[in-house]
């Protein structure tokens, strides 16, 4: 691989490049090409080029957006007319997808790395119950990594793992300040595309400085009034591995959606999925509340957690149901924030009456008594 692009390097055949879409900008494309082209169209091998070390910053060909074809941060893409000495190229084509997740869009993601601190900010349970069944519905393999380890007193350490084991969970306790278990995470993130995920404030972007030193990603504190860290990623990115792989930095936020339908929820909590696999309910379709004979339901301690989400995933489908019907009473309002539904406003009930409308209703006011 050069040190710089090379306007003098031509491919010798006419095999498009493949490259990983790194980072999306309004309609460009940034791709880092793979290090080695090297079969040809009948299967023979080619020498390897030398290729910029740089991203392209590639356009979408027309013929893609005319066959709605989306281009997402991690596509497996093909490249053709590369301008070396501009940097630039053009997608010709999107590999088939390995998985798809919509919130972050993400294209071939392998695993979830789940970020959280044990303090500063304290360790929520319920906010960690939250993020690991988000992270469980996008049916990726989920990493549990917990930062500021060096924070709690070892005792204090092994009651954490002993609870999330029961959990069903494994979870890897890291400091970013004192390194303490970088090593087992790097071993973790080798040769794949990670997404890591958490809310503000608990250490993601100086894990991914720290594993990824050319990033210098900008770190945010932790508020003094709210006890949460500040918001510092704004779009989703893939950086590259120093040991091979790509890691995903993704918008920070303090409570995720929960999308899943209630029918689904209980498979997104291992204890549940553990129950219905030794045992069946009495009903095909149980939702595991206050059903007879019911697996689930019992002394485990996230059972809370459930059916406090399972009442929401409720609601959220029968909103989804009202709004789906032309006579429903709901829109759905989309804000900086999220998405949520409101009532509708009257159909011209709440208008402001224009000042032309005024001065007619005035002037037959003014003739009524003339008339009469």
């Amino acid at each position: 691989m050069s040190n710089a692009p090379n306007s003098e390097v031509q491919l010798e055949d006419s095999s498009p490049l493949l490259g990983t879409v790194v980072a999306v900008q309004a309609n460009y494309y940034r791709v880092r090409l793979d290090e080695q082209q090297t079969a040809d169209s009948e299967g023979d091998s080619v020498a390897p080029h030398p290729l910029p070390l740089a991203p392209l910053l590639c356009t979408r060909r027309s013929r893609l957006k005319k066959i709605g074809q989306q281009v997402m941060v991690g596509d497996r893409v093909e490249i053709e007319e590369p301008d070396w000495a501009g940097g630039r190229g053009a997608i010709a084509n999107v590999l088939s997808r390995q998985t798809e997740i919509d919130r972050p869009p993400i294209a071939n993601a392998q695993q979830i790395l789940l970020v959280f601190a044990l303090e500063e900010p304290t360790l929520d349970p319920y906010q960690l119950s939250r993020f690991l069944v988000k992270a469980e519905s996008t049916e990726l393999d989920v990493c549990l990594c917990l930062n500021k380890s060096d924070l709690l007193a070892p005792e204090q350490l092994n009651q954490w793992r002993d609870r999330l084991n029961i959990w069903g969970y494994q979870p890897i306790f890291i400091s970013v300040r004192s390194e303490r278990g970088i090593e087992k995470i790097s071993h973790q993130l080798n040769q794949k595309i990670t997404v890591i995920a958490g809310p503000s404030g608990v250490g993601k972007s100086s894990l991914i400085n720290l594993l990824i030193p050319t990033a210098k990603l900008r770190v945010g504190q932790v508020s003094g009034k709210l006890g949460r860290g500040r918001h510092t990623t704004r779009h989703v990115e893939l950086f590259e591995l120093p040991t091979g792989g790509f890691l995903a930095d993704t918008p920070g936020f303090n409570q995720p959606d929960l999308d899943c339908s209630p029918e689904d929820l209980a498979y997104y909590f291992p204890e549940a999925r553990q129950r219905l696999g030794a045992a069946s309910c009495q009903f095909s379709d149980c939702l595991h509340r206050d059903e007879p004979n019911c697996a689930v339901s019992g002394d485990w301690e996230r059972y809370e957690h459930y059916l406090e989400f399972l009442e929401e995933a409720i609601a959220r489908q029968e909103q989804l149901n009202q709004q789906a019907d032309p006579e429903s009473n709901l829109k759905l309002k989309t804000k900086r924030g999220g998405s949520q539904y409101e009532p509708k406003l009257e159909t011209k009930k709440y208008r402001r009456t224009s000042r032309r409308t005024q001065q007619q209703a005035l002037q037959q006011l003014y003739q009524e008594p003339e008339e009469s």
